[in-house]
Formats: structure tokens, sequence, C-alpha cells
């Protein structure tokens, strides 16, 4: 099985849907056809450049995604990156996919001299916290929403 992590495509957007709303379904989670269209259309559009896809292929199939997103930080000169959502397909898990989808984040936040990239997920997706543990450092911050 070849495994190929790519920049999302226009032709990739009825499978990017799938796995997209199997990401929120996963966080109990349903969104609006308009969140889905403009999301999509922002991620391709060259006059949103502070927001990005990249895409996991295996044998022609997109199994996984990432999107990330690049804003400024009042305790940093550069600014840093917000890697939002990250999802691979429950048969792809295991295989390193999410792990590519990470590392290739880090390789496109260094070439854009951004070194900070972060992330949060609930407590319970302990799957996924086991390779977090992995590639990264958990900080003691507690999220509050508005």
């Amino acid at each position: 099985m070849t495994l190929t992590i790519r920049r999302l495509t226009n032709r990739d957007e009825a499978a990017w849907r799938q796995l997209w709303a199997a990401y929120l379904a996963f966080y109990q989670t349903t969104l609006p056809e308009a969140v889905f269209a403009t999301t999509f259309a922002r991620l391709l559009d060259p006059a949103h450049p502070r927001q990005n896809a990249l895409v996991a292929e295996q044998d022609g199939a997109l199994v996984g995604l990432v999107h990330y997103i690049y804003h400024p930080h009042n305790w940093r000169l550069e600014d840093v990156c917000y890697l939002q959502d990250l999802y691979v397909s429950p048969a792809t898990r295991g295989t390193g996919a999410g792990r590519a989808l990470i590392e290739a984040v880090y390789a496109a936040a260094d070439a854009n001299g951004t070194p900070s990239v972060y992330w949060m997920t609930q407590d319970f997706n302990t799957t996924a916290r086991h390779l977090y543990d992995r590639v990264a450092t958990v900080t003691p911050f507690i999220k509050y929403q508005r």
C-alpha cells in the first residue's frame, strides 16, 4: 500500500466531505452545508493562504485529512500554526497515516518560518492521544469558550 500526503485539490471534494463529516461525527458535531461549501472553497482559495489542507491518499483513495491555520501570536514575532482538524479513516488507523499528516504540517510550518504547531483534542480521544504523545508535548492548558 502506497501512502501519499498531498495538498487538497478540487477533485477531492466528495471524499473530503465524507472524511470531514466522519471527523465531525466523532466529536458529535454536525455543520450546515454552507459551512462545508465555504470551508472547502477557502481551503483551495489563494486569497486565503492562512487556511490550508492536506490529504492522505492510499492506493488512489483519500483516507485522511488535516486542516491547519497560520495566525499571529502576541508572544512571538513569527506566526504560529494551529492544526485544527486531523482525521484518518478507522480502517487506516495504525498504518502511519496520522503521523505522516502531522509531520507534513510540521514540514509546511517550518517552510513557512512558523516553528510552533499546536492543536487540541478531547481527553477521551485516547487512540489519537497515543500518537500525539509520541510526536508532540502535551501542555497544561485548559480551553474555555464563549
